[in-house]
């Protein structure tokens, strides 16, 4: 099974849905560490792609994520409107004109706009960033694209759940990165919530191909 435009559109339909129901979550985690706006930043952000994909649906998935990337740079404040802004149009660039996606370019996909956000962001791994999150996803993927039988929806599968462990070892990091790191030592206990909202997306990536 490849991955088409069909996919995408549900893929980011699920990711909005994922930002509306985690909205509270999101922002109980930024009040933490932050300013308390990623939760509303990120539901209104995916609102409005959603928006988007009605008023001119793409035609390929690369073309589905170019949308995404010029909404969420003009709809979503702070930090997070840049970096995932950057991430979405890394990837449709990786991704070009192709209608369907393959294992490895779903990887390559994924690299790519990881890649974006550590150029945009400066930070690396260990930072407690939700660079923690999308760098375990890549590594995750691209071992499965290599090791496994073709099946993309594995792929998929092994990134969310590497993002998903990813967000969860940010829990005792000491933030260097961002406002968190304002906090100093303070910062450790809590899950980043860029880290977490990247896990909800890449999760939301399985949900549209199952």
């Amino acid at each position: 099974m490849g991955l088409d435009v069909t996919w995408a559109v549900k893929w980011l339909t699920l990711s909005a849905q994922a930002m509306a129901e985690h909205r509270v979550e999101l922002i109980e985690l930024d009040r933490a560490i932050g300013d308390s706006d990623h939760g509303e930043n990120m539901d209104r952000g995916f609102q409005a792609v959603l928006d988007k994909l009605a008023e001119a649906p793409p035609q390929t998935p690369g073309a589905a994520l170019k949308l995404t990337a010029m909404t969420l740079m003009s709809k979503v404040g702070g930090a997070a409107g840049p970096l995932y802004g950057t991430a979405f149009l890394r990837a449709a660039t990786s991704l070009g004109d192709a209608s369907e996606i393959d294992p490895a370019a779903w990887a390559g996909a994924l690299a790519a706009a990881r890649d974006g956000i550590v150029a945009r962001g400066k930070a690396e791994s260990g930072d407690k960033t939700m660079v923690d999150a999308w760098t375990p996803a890549v590594d995750a993927a691209r071992k499965a694209a290599t090791d496994g039988n073709g099946d993309v929806l594995t792929v998929l599968v092994a990134a969310a759940e590497a993002a998903e462990a990813g967000a969860v070892a940010t829990d005792p990091m000491v933030a260097r990165k961002g406002r968190a790191s304002y906090l100093g030592e303070r910062s450790a206990g809590h899950r980043d919530p860029g880290a977490a909202s990247s896990a909800l997306i890449l999760r939301a990536a399985v949900g549209a191909a199952a």
